[in-house]
C-alpha cells in the first residue's frame, strides 16, 4: 500500500471517529452537573483524551513501509 493510499485512508478513519467522538461528548455532557468543577473537569478530559485512541493510527499512517 502507498504511503498516499495510507493517509488518505487514515484521514478518513481520523474524521469518522471524530464524528462519533464529538457525539458521544455532547450527548454524555448534558447529563454532567453543571455545578461546581465537574463539567470542568469532564470537558477537559474529553478534550485531552481524544488523541489517545487515534495515536496508533497515526502511527500506522506514517510508516514507511
Amino acid at each position: 500500500m502507498t504511503p498516499r493510499v495510507r493517509k488518505l485512508i487514515g484521514l478518513v478513519g481520523i474524521l469518522g471517529f471524530l464524528v462519533l467522538y464529538v457525539g458521544i461528548v455532547v450527548t454524555l455532557a448534558d447529563h454532567v452537573p453543571a455545578q461546581g468543577l465537574w463539567r470542568p473537569i469532564f470537558l477537559i478530559l474529553a478534550g485531552t483524551l481524544w488523541g489517545v485512541p487515534i495515536l496508533p493510527l497515526i502511527t500506522w499512517m506514517n510508516r514507511e513501509r
